[in-house]
């Protein structure tokens, strides 16, 4: 049994107490009045259900062409010091888990992680919905990989097929993208608009499909409303929020970082930062999901998109409580409960009540930061295989100092 006492964060309630997770099974089996008898020092710290990552690129598949940069023991080596105790892994895979037989392959694979890991299976041009109950990611243009779609068109005449399913898409319209491929710059050849005019087919999608719909990696403010607007009106669409999407704008960028900050969809306006930290705080965006997409340096100075985020996902949750305000039960909401809820349908027999809560009967992870120790981020303590974060350098204002998974613990190293 392990016992860990002190400052518990929920989603809907903080409060001092003791918890009491059972090692053999994993299930948390007591949480009560704090009494003095702890197994952990967690004084000056806070308790919170395990974090889980939304939306993470772990690269192993059956082809292991892409295992040099990061496999799904490295990626949760690099979870585990970041306080992510689940993840949720994209499908743009060369052996792309399309089919029964290629995400039950890659499924196997994830065996080699500490944290679980639940897959995307990925919808193309000519895919049909699996058997089993899975969610699904939908590229609606060009990303990394090649499963993504040409027109509104082909997407509509394929999602017609997953009625009813849970379908998270990549929100850029490729008839923007190809108009706009020969501007000078990253930003300007996937612009705002690209963003906002497929969010309003993928609400279009959601709605007449009566999907289970996300919108990934969200980063403009003109999109905003339209989420807003969609949820009003009882459409079943949730949203993610990217840590470079918070913390970095634009207005960052120099000649020197310019390949570094470079993602799809790419950093946008101050404006457009300001009003995601609002969002997400506020709950009209969901989940604070990375997008984690390693590439090794060699590839990004060769024009790769994505950044890597797993290590750092802990101390950048403290960065949104100390700059901008965020509750710890805000934190436990979009970085526990909401992720939680999401996968929850979709975890095989063992996890009890699924991940999310500290209550009795849920899996007995846990991610306990101290909100106040400042850390900077080097690259020599990274776990990730490809080597570096976007954040090196950076000081953020506190960090992961345990994550407990089914009842053991990790200290941070």
């Amino acid at each position: 049994m392990l016992r860990v006492e002190g400052r518990i964060a929920n989603h809907d309630r903080e409060f001092e107490g003791a918890i009491e997770i059972n090692t053999e099974t994993g299930l948390i089996e007591k949480v009560g009045p704090a009494t003095g008898n702890s197994d952990l020092d967690l004084r000056g710290q806070i308790i919170l259900p395990g974090f889980g990552d939304l939306h993470i690129h772990a690269r192993e598949d059956a082809s292991q062409s892409q295992v040099y940069i990061e496999d799904f023991a490295t990626v949760s080596a690099a979870a585990i010091h970041g306080g992510v105790t689940h993840v949720a892994d994209m499908p743009n895979n060369p052996v792309a888990p399309v089919d029964d037989a290629k995400y039950a392959e890659k499924e196997k694979l994830t065996a080699k992680s500490a944290v679980h890991v639940t897959l995307y299976a990925g919808i193309g041009p000519h895919t049909s919905p699996l058997t089993r109950n899975v969610p699904y990611k939908a590229f609606m243009g060009p990303s990394v990989g090649d499963l993504f779609f040409s027109s509104r068109e082909q997407l509509e005449k394929v999602i017609a097929k997953y009625r009813s399913k849970n379908v998270s898409f990549h929100c850029e319209d490729p008839a923007i993208l190809e108009v706009s491929k020969g501007a000078a710059t990253h930003e300007q050849r996937r612009p705002a608009r690209a963003e906002i005019a497929a969010t309003e087919f993928a609400i279009y999608l959601i709605e007449r499909y009566g999907l289970i719909g996300k919108l990934c990696h969200y980063s403009t403010k003109g999109g905003l409303e339209k989420i807003a607007a969609a949820k009003a009106r009882g459409v079943r669409v949730t949203a993610e929020a990217a840590p470079h999407h918070l913390f970095f704008d634009d207005t960052m960028l120099t000649n020197e970082n310019r390949l570094w900050l470079q993602m799809n969809p790419p950093l946008r306006g101050r404006e457009d930062r300001l009003a995601l930290i609002a969002a997400l705080r506020e709950g009209l965006v969901d989940y604070l999901a990375t997008d984690h997409a390693p590439h090794t340096p060699e590839d990004k100075m060769g024009g790769k998109s994505g950044v890597p985020h797993l290590d750092t996902y802990g101390a950048f949750a403290t960065w949104l409580m100390a700059e901008h305000g965020f509750s710890a039960r805000d934190i436990a909401r979009v970085c526990s409960y909401n992720p939680g809820s999401f996968v929850k349908e979709f975890l095989p027999h063992g996890f009890g009540k699924g991940f999310g809560v500290i209550e009795p009967g849920y899996f007995g992870s846990l991610t306990i930061l101290n909100p106040d120790a400042p850390t900077v981020i080097r690259r020599e303590e990274l776990k990730t295989k490809c080597g570096w974060s976007p954040f090196e350098g950076y000081t953020l204002p506190g960090r992961v100092t345990y994550t407990v998974l089914g009842g053991k613990v990790y200290p941070a190293n």
